[in-house]
């Protein structure tokens, strides 16, 4: 990993743990709808990246889809219980 693709994703995490301190977003579970943003900010981001790094974007996209779909049940079960 170069420095500068290091430093993109160091500055994504600290997007990422801002929005949780943070709490922006709407609010209903401010937090939560914050993180899912950055991390739909994340995904538009890797998707536009060069080269596939070894298969190590590809693979930061599909963990990346995860995590958007971990919220999004968190967000869910929530409003439910």
């Amino acid at each position: 990993m170069t420095a500068r693709r290091f430093f993109t994703v160091l500055a994504l995490l600290v997007v990422l743990a801002t929005a949780f301190v943070a709490g922006r977003a709407s609010a209903d579970q401010p937090r939560m709808h914050a993180a899912l943003e950055h991390l739909r900010a994340a995904k538009v981001e890797l998707e536009h990246a060069t080269d596939d790094k070894g298969g190590h974007r590809r693979k930061a996209i599909a963990l990346t889809n995860d995590a958007i779909a971990q919220v999004e049940r968190g967000i869910a079960y929530d409003r439910r219980h």
